[in-house]
């Protein structure tokens, strides 16, 4: 019998790993932080949760199915986990047609347009979570919950900027508990660490995106904190760890498989420039935070990081 030649693409070798189980887990990985923020700000974090959920999954199966004429993707749970980091981005006030206007784009122009999951050169939560910021800056920025008893009022990022706090002033340990105002993923920095700390053991994540992320602004807020001297120089580094997004976009949206490098080395310069653009646009921007445009304009750098850090071809020295 001839010998037979049976060529096939990559990948040849298969894990235990699926896609539905990746996603699952960062599902799991952000359930304390949505408790702690339902606990904080109250009942109306569930309710935008929902919708920016249910929207995401909703508008990825019609597209698939009505304009992409394809078998629906929504088993694999990616579009669950877009609608969470969208919620996750937003105000708890925001009125509920923005939040669905939101997940449009995150799901419609920021994943579907370029083919669906794994073919997205933007974090799709992020893409959604700009453009209302563009197109809806007073809603965006609108912190009052609705609810009596929670946090209402500027975030404490703002604050800072503006001078209306100073860092020494902070109460890290209310920060680490999410006694603080913001969007959901501004709150409880503990739980979001933990979750982080599942991812790794999962190994879902690596530690090199999130190291060099909060590495790279600790040391950015320590050369602030040397130059100001107002404060101990503990707590410029701790208080930009803590405070806005960062946390939440150095685990669960820097670290998108399809937008980040696929190097170590790669995913190290990758988060050095998330982290150095991050503190440039809190420092000297408009803006109070910068987690999301810094992973944004870093997500269209990394073919550019992937194609001067590429691997060893196998077999070579």
């Amino acid at each position: 019998m001839a010998n037979r030649i049976i060529a096939a693409p990559s990948p040849h070798i298969h894990g235990a790993e699926s896609t539905r189980r990746i996603m699952g887990d960062v599902v799991l990985a952000l359930l304390p932080a949505l408790l702690v923020s339902a606990y904080v700000l109250g009942w109306r974090v569930l309710f935008v949760t929902a919708v920016s959920v249910v929207a995401c999954v909703a508008f990825e199966y019609l597209i698939a199915r009505f304009l992409l004429k394809r078998r629906s993707t929504i088993g694999d749970l990616s579009a669950v986990v877009t609608g969470l980091l969208l919620a996750f981005n937003l105000p708890t006030g925001i009125p509920w047609w923005i939040v669905v206007i939101g997940a449009l784009v995150a799901i419609g122009i920021g994943k579907m347009t370029f083919g669906g999951l794994g073919c997205n050169p933007f974090n799709p939560a992020l893409t959604g979570r700009i453009f209302l910021l563009i197109a809806y800056p007073v809603q965006m920025t609108d912190w009052t919950t609705g609810v009596p008893d929670a946090l209402t009022g500027s975030t404490i990022l703002a604050d800072v900027k503006a001078g209306l706090t100073s860092v020494s002033e902070v109460d890290f340990v209310a920060m680490l508990g999410g006694h603080m105002n913001g969007s959901m993923g501004e709150i409880g920095s503990f739980a979001l660490i933990l979750g982080g700390l599942y991812l790794l053991w999962r190994r879902v994540i690596s530690w090199h995106i999130p190291v060099a992320v909060l590495g790279t602004m600790a040391l950015f807020a320590l050369f602030l904190a040397i130059g100001d001297g107002g404060a101990a120089l503990w707590q410029m580094p701790l208080f930009h760890i803590l405070a806005g997004g960062a946390l939440l976009g150095a685990i669960y949206m820097a670290t998108d498989y399809s937008t980040s490098p696929m190097t170590h080395c790669g995913m190290l310069i990758y988060g050095v420039g998330i982290g150095l653009l991050t503190m440039i646009i809190r420092v000297w921007g408009a803006y109070p935070e910068g987690m999301s445009f810094a992973i944004f304009i870093m997500n269209a750098a990394t073919p550019l990081i992937n194609k001067y850090c590429r691997p060893k071809r196998f077999g070579t020295k």
